[in-house]
């Protein structure tokens, strides 16, 4: 089975995306002159196409400007780290927007997942990661989370057509090839992961990713709905409540997830 096709036709989506392209740069010359700092987190299923929705987001913006932040597994001496450390010194400075691919949740996903972590590390980390990133927003970053998601026979789709195709080679990793034999306790994860760490300051959006197209316009048009910027054009930040799901707060219901 051929990996989904969109519900938008390729016309429609460019024309869609440059409007919200446009937005972002924006965006971004706002942030340059007025000292913010912004950082977006992009967390998610494997092959659920984080990639693709921060290409779709830095494609035009200035590289000096804005940093793609995809950090390796650590090394020995930071594995002997305070566990944010590393990520602290990839945060945001003044005039700066900056997208983690992948993040400090590793701990609470694949970490979790594979044994990566003992435990009372994973514990540690579920009791801290909360108190940490408030301490982010009050010293004036603004912080922003997003989930994608993506059902089961997506993925082994995506990973089919990944291993086929010469270009995407490097995408293919251990824990990857794993990602549908553990996917169960991957969901387990990912519920605990949004039910304790989607707090009242830094709550997490999960977007329904299993169309690439739709959901690269809904998260930008949320990402730039949720931000402040001169001249805004909000008539064409359109959001599908079915794409773009907010996950409650200091609550242990969800949005509808994929199982």
């Amino acid at each position: 089975m051929p990996v989904s096709k969109s519900l938008i036709t390729e016309h429609t989506y460019e024309a869609d995306l440059r409007l919200l392209q446009i937005e972002l740069v924006k965006l971004q010359r706002h942030i340059i002159q007025k000292g913010k700092r912004l950082l977006v987190i992009f967390e998610g299923r494997d092959t659920a196409g984080k990639d693709g929705s921060i290409k779709s987001i830095t494609e035009h913006l200035s590289p000096r400007d804005s940093r793609v932040v995809a950090l390796n597994k650590p090394s020995l001496r930071e594995e002997g780290e305070w566990y944010f450390q590393r990520y602290v010194a990839e945060l945001p400075t003044a005039g700066e927007f900056v997208l983690f691919n992948r993040s400090w949740y590793n701990r609470a996903g694949v970490e979790k997942v594979m044994g990566f972590c003992t435990d009372e590390q994973y514990k540690q980390f579920m009791n801290t990661v909360n108190d940490f990133e408030s301490l982010l927003i009050g010293s004036d970053i603004e912080l922003i989370k997003y989930y994608l998601d993506i059902s089961k026979e997506e993925q082994a789709d995506r990973l089919k057509d990944r291993a086929k195709d010469p270009l995407k080679q490097w995408k293919i990793s251990p824990i990857d090839q794993k990602a549908q034999k553990m996917w169960n306790a991957y969901s387990e994860a990912r519920n605990k992961m949004l039910k304790q760490t989607s707090s009242t300051d830094a709550p997490w959006t999960v977007i329904n990713a299993n169309d690439k197209k739709l959901a690269h316009l809904n998260l930008i048009a949320d990402l730039l709905s949720r931000v402040d910027y001169p001249d805004k054009d909000k008539k064409i930040l359109k959001i599908d409540p079915k794409i773009v799901m907010a996950c409650p707060t200091n609550s242990k219901a969800l949005p509808k997830l994929f199982k």
